[in-house]
């Protein structure tokens, strides 16, 4: 399990960062959140549709789910929201649900597709 506030604490120690900066931190923080029923995170299984950082550290992210159903539509959303709000330079994080469009395999990585054996 990864160590969100070890992740965090190390993170402190260095200089408020610029937009660019926060933005590849949070990148690397969706990277370690993980969908429950597939072994690919969710940045690059695709699940992230949007995602703005504004320069006073407010995280704004439009993500979906790949099915509606998933057992973990009411309480996933919370969980990203928490472990980005442990990245360094974020004051804010709102994460809204999106169901449209829907998510397809189109929208995941090379990366992600190698992981699963899809090339």
């Amino acid at each position: 399990m990864f160590d969100w506030k070890k992740f965090s604490d190390q993170q402190q120690e260095q200089l408020p960062p610029d937009k660019g900066e926060l933005e590849a931190r949070v990148v690397e923080m969706l990277r370690t959140i993980y969908d429950p029923e597939l072994p690919v995170n969710i940045y690059d299984l695709g699940l992230v549709y949007a995602l703005e950082v504004q320069p006073a550290g407010k995280v704004n992210i439009r993500m979906t789910l790949t099915a509606p159903n998933c057992p973990v539509a009411q309480t996933f959303p919370q969980s990203v929201q928490e472990a980005l709000a442990c990245v360094p330079g974020v004051s804010e994080v709102q994460v809204e649900l999106v169901w449209d469009p829907p998510w397809s395999r189109e929208f995941m990585t090379e990366a992600a597709k190698l992981e699963l054996g899809m090339l």
